[in-house]
């Protein structure tokens, strides 16, 4: 026994070396929704290889490298790249993924978001609500507004569609940043623009920083959103979405999944397995619509701006005595065009846009019914549990349980 416990120890300095982890920089900015989806797609990869350590610090999207990275040792780099960066990072003489794709570098594989498929989500979006008028915002000189712009100009030229579009005027090969905030000092000719767009038209701005910008200058003119104008952006930054008026419906890229690509495109770098230039393109998981774009496009002006009436008052406890005083229309005249158009009678749209609202409040709120019946017109808890019963198949209750846990067996 002592012999072997002698053997054991005698074996120990054979063991294998202790193989130190490989160090990966993320130059990626937090400061923007679409960064820090991409940050948690390479986390998520990272937690399947023990071997990384993930080096990051806040910055912004156009920062330099940070000094550390000279002396970090790290084995390889995801980053936004740019003209300004490239040089430093390939001193480091490391694989790099770029994640930006502005500009196209020799031996730099990229990762980005497919705006083929952006612009498709947000035409068909737009064409199902039912609007046939369409229009482009962007920012000139951004690679991304660019290409949104091609693609979503093929769709309407192939749809046989009006369109307009508006870029601002800014220099070329500015930072990012300074490009968008071009957008806040052409307010000027920006509103013109939008002053000459024929109601209603369907406006796909290249992303929702300009998105926001549109709409409060639509605000100042009095533009109807979204009525006279439908607004669609790109990112789905809740934060600019919200803050927007009204709230901004946006495509929702899948950028944790461009960063999970990243890294693992950046691991078979790193081994060896993957070497060269090579572009890849993530689709855009879906379109999250909010107020910017909940309506049905109308010609019909006189009807647009009743429905446009029941839409903002409906939860107030409005009648059709109350859109009548509204509108010049006779209440057959009313009645008439809303059956022609809409497929149903004033009564039922103000119906639908309340049990909407309910809807809404049950599944992001937690209030009782009986505070869900006063901030939505129903007189009383029994009134709305009735009419939601009638219009859904189901009691409050049960949708709100329904959707709580993901759906029904």
């Amino acid at each position: 026994m002592r012999q072997e416990v002698m053997d054991l120890r005698h074996q120990e300095p054979n063991k294998k070396p202790y193989r130190p982890r490989t160090k990966v920089a993320l130059l990626i900015e937090s400061s923007r929704s679409y960064g820090r989806e991409v940050l948690r797609g390479v986390a998520r990869f990272a937690q399947t290889r023990s071997s990384w350590t993930l080096l990051h610090q806040e910055m912004t999207i156009d920062a330099l490298t940070p000094g550390w990275l000279k002396t970090a040792g790290v084995g390889g780099v995801i980053a936004r790249v740019d003209s300004n960066t490239i040089d430093e990072l390939r001193h480091l003489g490391v694989p790099i993924v770029d994640v930006r794709c502005r500009r196209s570098f020799p031996d730099v594989p990229q990762v980005e978001t497919d705006d083929r498929v952006v612009a498709e989500l947000a035409f068909d979006h737009l064409w199902e609500r039912g609007f046939r008028r369409f229009a482009f915002c962007g920012f000139r000189f951004a690679h991304f507004s660019m290409n949104r712009l091609k693609f979503f100009r093929e769709l309407v030229t192939r749809a046989g569609c009006e369109f307009s579009t508006y870029e601002s005027t800014s220099a070329p090969h500015l930072p990012l940043t300074s490009i968008e905030q071009s957008g806040l000092v052409d307010i000027g000719p920006l509103s013109e623009w939008l002053s000459s767009l024929a109601p209603p038209t369907g406006l796909f701005v290249c992303n929702d920083i300009r998105g926001q910008q549109v709409l409060n200058a639509c605000r100042v003119l009095d533009i109807a959103i979204p009525d006279e104008l439908g607004v669609v952006g790109v990112d789905n930054d809740d934060a600019i979405c919200q803050l927007s008026d009204p709230p901004l419906t946006s495509v929702c890229p899948n950028a944790e999944q461009v960063g999970y690509r990243a890294a693992e495109i950046l691991s078979d770098m790193m081994d060896g397995i993957f070497d060269g230039s090579y572009v890849e393109h993530v689709r855009p998981s879906k379109i999250v619509q909010r107020l910017s774009t909940q309506v049905i496009a109308l010609d019909d002006r006189e009807i647009a701006k009743v429905c446009r009436f029941i839409r903002e008052h409906a939860c107030e406890g409005i009648d059709v005595n109350d859109v009548l005083n509204f509108t010049d229309l006779s209440r057959r005249q009313l009645e008439r065009r809303f059956r022609s158009i809409l497929n149903c009678t004033p009564h039922q749209q103000i119906t639908s846009v309340r049990i909407q609202r309910v809807k809404k409040l049950l599944d992001e709120s937690p209030m009782t019914l009986e505070q869900i019946a006063k901030v939505t017109g129903f007189r009383h808890q029994e009134l709305l549990c009735a009419v939601f019963k009638r219009e859904t198949g189901k009691t409050p209750n049960q949708y709100r349980r329904r959707n709580n846990t993901g759906g029904e067996p």
